[in-house]
């Protein structure tokens, strides 16, 4: 009998650990290479209509993905979390086999699915990845707020849409007619979600289905909702353009005091953001924003907020939230401009990121502007490039250096190609580059870009400061009082430079391979202005 116990014992230990094994996503990544069978596929619409059981914690329902093949083939191949169980796929009204391994799913059809429209809908459920540090480390989060009442938020960036809906798991390709989410709930609770809601309507069992649309093109991962205990407060707000959108705040009724400070954050911010990125990308829908139990993101037209009311305050009153500010940020940079793959996220977060530097300028001068890039120089780890490889998967690539390198490359273009220049570009790119809501950006197209105002080729400039890790190396030297040599160890090209003498600001060009001769009483300061990824040695 104990022999038998001891054996039953450690059986169910052995199964618990294969279960835990089973459910552990941590492996899980968006993006990597593009699936050959997924190339060809073209999305254009998706549907989600799920009955979220908010008790155990599973969703049920189906998705429904309209797109349309550039060749023929005989699979059909989506992404899906292994967590989540297919239960039947129909191709055209038509039902398909299917296999379900390795996170994928394969509809397959062996008389061929030929290039054109097709409607695929999968239907599945289950209990969907939990979040284990939203939204770095995505899924579900299931929390209550204070009074109990249930609080449920989706993030999914790194780990990709595919934590719970069938979808192509790529930054390349968004549907570009939108979205329509179904989302049943318990009636009481709200569905924050993307695009202009559409209604709600009653279900069985005393819930309601709340029908979210969006018409704009949008990223997979954010195509997410939250659910609460929500009251809205809306405020009409006049584009750059002329256009009218609503700004929409799902507040928690707990947290209501708060809403109207938060309105006149978001207006001026808005205003800010027009001024320097052009109008408001999604005014034909709205300014969402959604209080969450987790840090926020940028899912487009409902940006989340950690909903902690605390922020900073600067001089003039100025109060600011960088969580509140930088996802906002990305509704111009990541939800309209786009990178192509992950290794060039640099172009969405490191813009959000200087975004920042903009409205201290805005608000406080350049001495404003001038201490967050002190900050984001700081910043820089350069522990590994900023761009590795072009098929890198989200979680081995994703660095904080994105951020904090990618800022103070702009940081450094805007001294390179002049004010004049450079914010006029910058508005430009976002405004006015062609097909700016369905095309997907890479390095090398910014690079052009901004090498077009330059007059030539800034390649080796960018590629500087986002494929290796180093430092632009200056020598300053004392040859005799008041008599200094400068000379630059390592540059990628000839650039502008600023020298601060006893005198005033020196205006040059970096020099190559010989001493530059500088007369100053006092020592010389290379680049006072530190527009430049660098250092200085003293000798």
């Amino acid at each position: 009998m104990k022999k038998s116990f001891t054996i039953l014992i450690l059986f169910c230990a052995a199964s618990r650990l294969l279960y835990a094994q089973d459910r552990d996503v941590s492996y899980v990544s968006s993006g990597g290479p593009l699936k050959p069978l997924q190339a060809i596929m073209d999305i254009r619409h998706n549907t989600l209509a799920l009955d979220v059981n908010i008790n155990k914690q599973t969703i049920e329902g189906y998705a429904e993905i309209d797109l349309v093949l550039s060749k023929p083939t005989d699979t059909l191949l989506f992404d899906l979390v292994h967590l989540l169980t297919v239960h039947k796929t129909v191709v055209n009204n038509t039902n398909q086999s299917f296999s379900q391994k390795n996170d994928l799913i394969y509809i397959i059809n062996k008389n061929g699915y030929k290039p054109g429209k097709h409607t695929i809908r999968i239907y599945y459920g289950g209990m969907p990845p939990i979040g284990k540090r939203p939204p770095w480390e995505g899924g579900f989060t299931w929390k209550t707020d204070k009074h109990g009442n249930p609080w449920v938020s989706i993030n999914v960036q790194l780990q990709g849409a595919k934590m719970y809906y069938p979808c192509k798991d790529h930054p390349s390709d968004e549907p570009n007619e939108g979205v329509d989410l179904f989302i049943t709930i318990p009636k009481g609770l709200s569905v924050a979600g993307p695009g202009l809601l559409q209604g709600v309507k009653t279900a069985a069992n005393n819930k309601a289905t709340w029908h979210w649309k969006t018409n704009y093109t949008i990223s997979n991962y954010t195509v997410v909702f939250n659910i609460g205990k929500y009251k809205v407060y809306t405020r009409p707000y006049t584009t750059s353009k002329g256009h009218t959108v609503p700004i929409q705040f799902y507040v928690l009724e707990e947290d209501s005091i708060h809403a109207n400070e938060v309105l006149d954050m978001r207006v001026r911010d808005t205003r800010m953001m027009e001024k320097y990125f052009g109008e408001y990308p999604w005014y034909k829908e709205k300014i969402g924003i959604a209080e969450v139990p987790n840090s926020g993101m940028e899912h487009q037209t409902m940006v989340t907020y950690s909903g902690t009311f605390k922020y900073d305050q600067y001089r003039g009153g100025v109060k600011f939230s960088s969580e509140m500010f930088h996802e906002f940020a990305h509704e111009w940079w990541a939800n309209k401009i786009t990178n192509w793959d992950w290794s060039h996220m640099w172009i969405q977060e490191g813009s959000a990121t200087y975004a920042e530097a903009l409205f201290f300028r805005d608000k406080l001068g350049e001495q404003g502007y001038d201490s967050v890039m002190i900050r984001k120089r700081a910043g820089i780890r350069a522990l590994k490039p900023v761009i590795s490889d072009s098929s890198a998967y989200l979680n081995s690539h994703y660095n904080t250096d994105m951020y904090t390198k990618g800022a103070f490359l702009l940081h450094t273009l805007r001294f390179v190609l002049g004010d004049n220049v450079f914010f006029p570009a910058i508005k430009k790119f976002v405004e006015d580059v062609q097909y700016p809501y369905d095309k997907y950006f890479t390095t090398d197209e910014v690079e052009r870009y901004y090498s077009g105002y330059y007059g030539k080729s800034l390649k080796p400039l960018f590629d500087f400061y986002l494929k290796t890790t180093r430092t632009m190396d200056f020598e300053l030297a004392q040859a005799a009082p008041g008599n200094y040599y400068l000379t630059i160890k390592n540059s990628p090209m000839e650039l502008p430079l600023d020298i601060a003498t006893d005198t005033g600001i020196i205006h040059t060009k970096i020099p190559f391979a010989t001493r530059f001769n500088i007369k100053s009483k006092t020592v010389p300061v290379i680049d006072p202005k530190q527009y430049y990824y660098k250092t200085v040695l003293l000798k």
